[in-house]
């Protein structure tokens, strides 16, 4: 038997939760969190209205990859890989294809 961990199955719910992770990490820090507002045009009254719209999560995720220290201690705060939250943020937010 083999004590190699086996990546887990990335599905949109996953792909979310680690977007919540890093929500709740760009929020603990103020720097961050007026960074993230001010790129999104969001308002911290508006924050929390925005979290229920549709793409708000592939949002924070494109946030995060966008920067590679955030991306790093995102993958940190979440228990995962960098690679793995680059694949959330790929489900959530895939590439346009121009028709």
């Amino acid at each position: 038997m083999s004590t190699e961990r086996r990546p887990a199955i990335m599905n949109a719910a996953r792909a979310e939760e680690i977007a919540v992770s890093a929500l709740g990490l760009i929020a603990a820090d103020e720097e961050r969190l007026e960074r993230f507002l001010a790129l999104t045009g969001l308002d911290p009254a508006g924050l929390r209205a925005a979290a229920a719209e549709p793409g708000f999560f592939a949002a924070i995720l494109d946030h995060v990859v966008a920067e590679d220290a955030l991306l790093l201690a995102v993958a940190q705060a979440a228990g995962e890989s960098p690679e793995t939250v680059l694949r959330a943020q790929m489900l959530l937010s895939p590439p346009a294809f121009d028709a």
